[in-house]
């Protein structure tokens, strides 16, 4: 062998072994990410304590719900076991900061804490439950937002501040004594202020506009569910409407916002598929008023959507 293969195999032969014992080495750990943030200014703009993880950038503020006795089947809910709301920051670059978060509250708190978080420019992106057989029922509501962080903080603690206002029963719970066999609304009125024209039966009179998506390649629309509907019963004065609104995700906030500002409760954000195209959020919603006062809520709404009709949609 001559020389210069002698050294070529050694140097082939060193670099197997090198890359072996790399291969066996545990991998080193990714440094730590600078957050960027102003955490002490968090802190006391959220009124809230929190963490830093160093690794990703992110300071998560928590408040535990350590004011409510929940159980779940007889199992007694603590904070760790999922009564804890959070908020969560990390730079967005460009002097800017994101913020994402979930709320614990109860049905009396959702509507009043939903009002100031979109108030102060924070988005509302879901709200379900995570339990069955819980007492009382418990909510959660997602949160997120994009801007300076100083702004961000102020408006996760007015949210947290809010919540603490509403504890103990200090909520809103809409109420009215309504038989939906004995409904004496005048539907005219109500078709006039949505837009749109319903069907009577059993003294609900029912409302459906429908929207079109595509699933598995074919396109869906309101037999197969992809619709807005809203059911009234009662009287012009005192009447209940409940029903399920069909969204584009860019059309969310604009329809919380509307619903919200017309008195109406939101009592559930979330997805009714998967993988359809455009993506098709649904909300469901309760509201106690004047019939009239209800459909115009509702029209606002609809002005949000591109399942207005063309010629009633609002001008600006």
């Amino acid at each position: 062998m001559t020389k210069t293969k002698i050294i070529a195999f050694a140097t082939s032969a060193l670099a197997a072994h090198l890359t072996a014992v790399s291969a066996a080495s545990p991998s080193a750990p990714a440094p730590a990410r600078s957050s960027g943030l102003d955490t002490a200014r968090i802190e006391e703009l959220t009124g809230a304590k929190g963490t830093l993880d160093a690794k990703e950038g992110v300071f998560k503020v928590s408040v535990p719900r350590s004011d409510l006795s929940v159980t779940a089947g007889g199992v007694h809910i603590t904070p760790p076991l999922g009564l804890t709301s959070w908020a969560a920051f990390q730079t967005a670059g460009a002097g800017q900061a994101m913020v994402m978060g979930d709320l614990v509250l109860l049905e009396d708190q959702v509507n009043p804490v939903m009002s100031v978080a979109l108030d102060n420019a924070l988005e509302v992106t879901a709200l379900h439950n995570h339990f069955f057989w819980d007492s009382p029922k418990v909510m959660f509501m997602h949160i997120g937002g994009m801007a300076a962080q100083d702004a961000l903080a102020t408006a996760v603690g007015k949210v947290f501040a809010k919540i603490k206002e509403t504890s103990g029963g200090a909520g809103e719970v809409p109420k009215a004594d309504i038989d939906p066999t004995k409904s004496t609304l005048t539907t005219a009125k109500i078709d006039a202020a949505v837009g749109q024209k319903g069907d009577l039966g059993n003294g609900v009179y029912k409302i459906t506009i429908g929207r079109t998506t595509r699933m598995h390649g074919h396109e869906v629309g309101k037999t197969m569910g992809v619709n807005t509907w809203a059911a009234f019963a009662g009287s012009d004065d005192r009447a209940v409407v409940d029903g399920d609104f069909a969204m584009l995700e860019s059309e969310l906030q604009g329809v919380l916002k509307a619903l919200r500002k017309a008195g109406i409760n939101i009592v559930a954000i979330h997805q009714h598929m998967a993988g359809e195209q455009p993506r098709i959020l649904f909300l469901h919603y309760w509201g106690i008023g004047p019939a009239e006062s209800l459909a115009q809520g509702l029209r606002a709404a609809l002005n949000v959507t591109s399942a207005a009709a063309p010629a009633q949609r609002s001008s600006h």
